[in-house]
């Protein structure tokens, strides 16, 4: 099997040394950059499978980075990790609606980091579902991994794609936040129930586009439904 390559965005370098070396033990091959002009060559030539960016950079800012990766058609499905020195609420919510799929606050133990990146990985690569699924005028086709209305191409981050991927395969069923924790990032994750809210306020913002924001629909004290009946 071909040994999967993780983009490192990290200024100091004993850190950014400190995980390429962690990387290499678990069998990755570490891209290392330390600043966010050569993190975008990296990800254009490399294509790397992950990447881990810091939040503090010189220049252009990690999360303003994050932000234009999710803004570009050829890197919008790149799974990102954000380290970042910053352990607020508010910071962690910002870096997961901004486009992170996941974030570590700094200082972390190699073998933590070891763990994030596993899940996040193994989450993006399971799929809950083949082929075409259809919910009134909205198609999702997990082989091209593609959503669309109509013709039109509803643009998505890898997070929002497995979680209306699950909502349209489970359509007109309720479920609590920490369920679909377990079906869309999977058991035994790092993540916090707030995050569900987060990207399904990203999910929301992405199909209210086209005006079928609607389907996700909030069901008091219990959870989330998606359905195509208001």
């Amino acid at each position: 099997m071909e040994k999967q390559t993780i983009l490192i965005v990290e200024d100091e370098a004993p850190i950014r040394e400190m995980i390429g070396f962690s990387l290499e033990r678990a069998g990755y091959i570490p891209l290392p950059a330390e600043d966010t002009k050569e993190a975008a060559l990296l990800v254009t030539v490399q294509k790397p499978s992950l990447a881990l960016i810091d939040w503090m950079l010189p220049g252009l800012s990690g999360i303003e980075f994050v932000r234009r990766i999710r803004r570009n058609d050829i890197t919008r499905d790149l799974p990102v990790i954000m380290l970042t020195a910053k352990s607020g609420e508010d910071d962690k919510v910002q870096a997961l609606e901004l486009g992170a799929d996941d974030y570590i606050s700094k200082p972390f133990s190699p073998r933590e980091l070891m763990a994030r990146i596993r899940a996040v990985l193994r989450r993006c690569q399971d799929e809950s579902g083949d082929g075409l699924i259809v919910v009134g005028s909205l198609q999702l086709d997990s082989n091209s991994h593609r959503a669309r209305v109509d013709d039109q191409h509803i643009p998505l981050g890898p997070t929002e794609f497995r979680l209306l991927q699950f909502f349209m395969a489970h359509s007109e069923r309720v479920y609590t936040r920490s369920q679909l924790l377990d079906h869309v990032w999977g058991q035994n994750v790092y993540v916090e129930e707030r995050t569900v809210d987060v990207h399904i306020r990203r999910l929301r913002k992405s199909l209210a586009e086209y005006g079928i924001d609607h389907m996700v629909q909030t069901v008091r004290g219990s959870g989330y439904r998606f359905s195509q009946y208001d």
